[in-house]
């Protein structure tokens, strides 16, 4: 694989970087989802990074970058002023957004704030998910998250693999090197890298700032592509789907046989997106 990793600060924290393809390609850069880290895009990178360069980061209190110590510094406006910083330091003038769950709606806080610096966006089921047209309270939401964190520990690699594969609809050489990423051994024991602290803190300016807010403050025609499993979820995303479509001028592909991991499911759909988009 040709991919470099490497460590930048933006004046607050280190930020660790995930890197393919050569300098003079254009950018792409990319926000995975809470919970996951810059490998999440592993398969799409290296098949692409012939025709483009792909910048992925470790967002705060994922893989190897450190936590904020504020919770505030989880709010979108403040995320959106901080990866702003992470292109400077980069000098990234220019570039495609690619962003999957949480990063989506970091993507859109950002784009409101600098649609000039980003050339055109691609949405990997994130984004339109509105907390407000919810089932669930934030303090629900966190309690969830917080457990789900903190208790997923194993004894060792092989019970962390074994379990992780269960849980995907593929597995693939390059998956099980973005999964390896998610697993850090404390005390001879195997944990998730991200902690409920960061958790809680994301979740909670989830329901503090609402994309669905800025939505008719966006450019036009981000591209959006819609999960389709599990069944029971069809309707509320049929409808957030298209509330995304119509306020914020966008276009929404479902993608058959996928779920929220769509580009794990599917890389190659999101492949062919952006060859014929970008």
């Amino acid at each position: 694989m040709d991919m470099k990793r490497y460590f930048i600060n933006n004046g607050e924290i280190d930020v660790h970087i995930t890197e393919w393809g050569h300098h003079s390609n254009p950018v792409i850069f990319c926000l995975h989802g809470l919970g996951s880290t810059g490998l999440s895009f592993i398969e799409i990178a290296e098949e692409l990074k012939e025709e483009f360069r792909f910048i992925s980061i470790d967002a705060p209190g994922h893989g190897k970058t450190p936590s904020f110590a504020e919770s505030d510094k989880y709010e979108y406006p403040n995320l959106a002023l901080w990866l702003n910083r992470i292109l400077d330091v980069l000098e990234i003038k220019k570039f495609y957004f690619l962003s999957h769950s949480w990063g989506s709606f970091v993507s859109l806080y950002y784009l409101v704030k600098f649609p000039k610096r980003v050339i055109n966006t691609i949405l990997i089921d994130g984004g339109y998910q509105t907390k407000w047209r919810g089932d669930k309270t934030v303090e629900q939401e966190i309690s969830y998250y917080e457990k789900d964190f903190e208790e997923y520990v194993f004894n060792n690699w092989d019970d962390f693999f074994k379990t992780e594969k269960e849980s995907y609809s593929r597995w693939s050489p390059l998956l099980e090197v973005a999964v390896g990423d998610l697993g850090i051994e404390v005390n001879n024991r195997v944990i998730w890298h991200a902690r409920g602290k960061t958790a809680r803190h994301i979740i909670k300016a989830m329901y503090k700032y609402e994309t669905e807010d800025i939505y008719e403050q966006l450019p036009e025609h981000i591209l959006l592509l819609r999960a389709s499993l599990p069944k029971e979820l069809d309707e509320k995303r049929t409808i957030t789907a298209e509330i995304f479509k119509q306020k914020a001028r966008g276009h929404v592909k479902l993608i058959e046989n996928t779920t929220h991991m769509l580009h794990w499911d599917n890389p190659n759909v999101v492949v062919e997106e952006i060859r014929k988009n970008w």
